[in-house]
């Protein structure tokens, strides 16, 4: 028996993909929403081979406000919403600020109108990331919930601090509204199948694509940026959490969001602030991380004694943006959603070189 229907935006994109498979396998029906400008067709035959049967997928675009619309007119009974369309590449959008607001926030603005004026329930997990912490002190490390939000560094970023600012002020005014944000930290890996992974297009602007092609000889070495910042090796410091665990993140957040029937409205005796959407019962946000941090030296030398792969690395100029050090306390996941990353790092990266091989 079905758990809903859970509307997915972005579904054939790295994390979207996966995220397909578990919901999928959790026991919900997936409605697959895609315009393809950043992914590719074949991930959705992938997907169905993954879980042996077809899927269903909707060809539209989400910042198109008639498009979209016509998904929830052909499917009604949508009880929840994971989105994850939206432009992702950090260098790419200083580049194209008004590329990104304007696709990242309207396809925003553009689902939680549906959502409360066309669905029974209004139920919605944002994807969002670490990058609304900004460069965190480090006196806040590892970085919990309640870290003050710095200014991001990139049009990308800032899209993330808006995109929870608007969906924070939309819980508050709108009763029937639920949202799980959930703040990625570095997704990596791939599918155990091999089916499904990563698919950067042009050079990759993440390091575990571009470790993997460099190993497969697509790229000649691989540019460490930097080995002088204040970390025990001199690299950059990230917390590199497996898609996997990433993707089943999600579905805890659905069986929350999903499994809450109560309804809290805001008391309007007060006058609403953007930290009272916490106090509805409605809004929650989570780190999504190992609680662990990883240096990128440490990464590289780890896929070598994984894969026993050389892989030509050498050190470049530090990288303009570039935070220093950032990971997780995960710990409210853990407790909130009964949810932990605790895939060892050999296997998620094993798991990413099998997928190049692919390719």
């Amino acid at each position: 028996m079905s758990k809903g229907k859970i509307l997915l935006t972005g579904a054939a994109g790295y994390i979207g993909s996966h995220t397909w498979v578990e919901l999928c396998q959790a026991g919900y029906d997936v409605v697959g929403v895609d315009n393809f400008y950043n992914s590719e067709r074949d991930v959705i035959g992938r997907i169905g081979k993954i879980l042996g049967k077809p899927v269903t997928l909707e060809e539209a675009d989400c910042s198109d406000f008639g498009s979209f619309s016509k998904v929830f007119e052909k499917h009604p009974d949508i009880v929840g919403a994971v989105h994850f369309a939206a432009y992702k590449a950090v260098g790419e959008s200083i580049e194209k600020p008004l590329d990104y607001y304007k696709n990242n926030i309207t396809s925003l603005l553009n689902l939680i109108t549906l959502m409360k004026d066309k669905s029974l329930r209004a139920n919605i997990v944002f994807s969002s990331s670490c990058t609304v912490y900004g460069q965190p002190d480090k006196e806040h490390l590892p970085i919990a919930e309640d870290a003050p939000l710095k200014r991001s560094l990139s049009p990308y970023g800032k899209s993330k601090q808006m995109a929870e600012e608007i969906l924070s002020d939309s819980v508050i005014a709108y009763p029937e509204l639920k949202v799980c944000a959930l703040r990625y930290f570095n997704p990596i890996g791939a599918h155990p199948s091999a089916l499904i992974g990563e698919l950067p297009r042009g050079v990759p602007q993440n390091l575990v694509p571009f470790v993997t092609q460099t190993a497969a000889g697509i790229r000649d070495h691989l540019n460490v940026f930097g080995d002088d910042y204040n970390t025990p090796d001199g690299s950059c410091i990230r917390d590199y959490i497996y898609v996997v665990d990433l993707a089943k993140a999600h579905v805890k957040a659905i069986d929350k969001l999903v499994g809450e029937t109560e309804v809290h409205p805001v008391d309007q005796t007060d006058e609403p602030t953007y930290v009272d959407a916490a106090k509805t019962g409605r809004w929650y946000i989570y780190n999504l991380g190992t609680g662990r941090g990883l240096s990128v030296l440490e990464l590289v030398k780890g896929f070598m004694k994984a894969t026993g792969v050389n892989l030509p690395y050498q050190i470049a100029p530090r990288r303009q943006g570039d935070i220093e050090q950032v990971w997780a306390d995960p710990k409210k996941a853990e407790k909130e959603l009964g949810w932990k990353a605790d895939t060892p790092i050999e296997e998620v990266l094993r798991s990413a070189w099998n997928w190049q091989k692919t390719l």
